[in-house]
């Protein structure tokens, strides 16, 4: 166990050697990699952060009608019976809410951001509405159900509330598989880099390790500085790239706050936490030991012994 020690810290202070003697390549290396890093890292951290104001949205239809704005309150709800019929016949369960013009408008006035805009308009310019939830989604009868509410009489417009949540879970979805690709194609980039740069340095060392098999070391004794090397690229690269991805977040945040206020919204992008951020660097760890693994085995193996 001491020896197996002892080996390591020598590995380790040889890698540390060798990045002395040439540290502007090393850190031009790095440079390189962090950048191809922090495109996949910054597409995770806005997925993230988008992930969970998605998961909060509800993906249960809903079916918002809206009845003609002449039509007094009195009268509006009695197309309850109606809607409800129309429910039955088509074999939907459905949970009926009527919500009335003056108490949609009494909640709007509550919002800041459109308080003064309806203050101006000098009356009431919203409709009597019947809100719909769905239990299923079933896409045949929901377009059968909102043909079926269109036809009803004093009926205005008929509108599919969560559509949009479902094109935005599938947004998300094909956004993954992209980003998903995008990593394992930068990921092939990263290693070939740290390939490259391991290739020239073991070329620089040629004479030494000739010398070094000479007095009898093993190739698992010459790989190990180079492994080490390999890992500090990947470690170094992707603390870098979290870095000037977080840093990228201040400036696009003031662009987002100024969006989000037209929305009453304080949304705004977070780096990511810490164990996301480990991880990734665990990966990037392991993207430079790969790369060196393979340069090494594969240049070693021209250097004759």
């Amino acid at each position: 166990m001491t020896n197996w020690f002892r080996q390591h810290a020598y590995a380790l202070r040889s890698a540390l050697t060798h990045l002395r003697a040439a540290p502007g390549n090393f850190l031009f290396n790095v440079l390189v990699v962090a950048i191809a890093l922090s495109l996949p890292i910054a597409g995770l951290t806005i997925l993230e952060n988008i992930r969970p104001v998605a998961s909060q949205l509800s993906i249960e239809p809903e079916v918002s009608v809206f009845l003609k704005p002449e039509m007094a309150s009195a009268d509006a709800a009695n197309l309850q019976a109606p809607i409800k019929k129309t429910l039955k016949d088509l074999q939907i369960n459905a949970k009926l809410r009527f919500v009335a013009k003056d108490k949609a408008l009494a909640a709007m006035e509550g919002t800041n951001s459109l308080a003064e805009v309806l203050a101006t308009l000098g009356g009431n310019p919203l409709p009597d509405a019947f809100v719909l939830s769905l239990s299923n989604s079933d896409s045949d009868k929901l377009e059968q159900l909102t043909t079926a509410l269109r036809g009803l009489d004093h009926v205005d417009v008929v509108q599919v509330d969560s559509e949009w949540v479902k094109r935005l879970a599938a947004l998300l979805h094909v956004a993954q598989m992209a980003l998903l690709f995008l990593a394992g194609t930068l990921a092939v980039v990263v290693i070939v880099v740290i390939f490259n740069a391991t290739r020239l340095q073991v070329i620089s060392h040629q004479a030494e390790i000739s010398v070094s098999r000479m007095l009898g070391a093993t190739n698992s004794f010459i790989h190990k500085p180079y492994y080490y090397t390999g890992a500090m690229l990947g470690v170094l690269a992707g603390g870098l790239a979290l870095g000037l991805v977080a840093l990228s977040l201040q400036p696009l945040n003031q662009a987002i706050a100024e969006f989000a206020k037209l929305y009453a919204s304080e949304f705004h992008l977070s780096p990511l936490g810490i164990l996301p951020s480990l991880g990734l660097i665990i990966i990037s760890k392991l993207l430079g030991l790969s790369g060196a693994y393979l340069s090494v085995r594969r240049q070693l193996s021209k250097i004759p012994h």
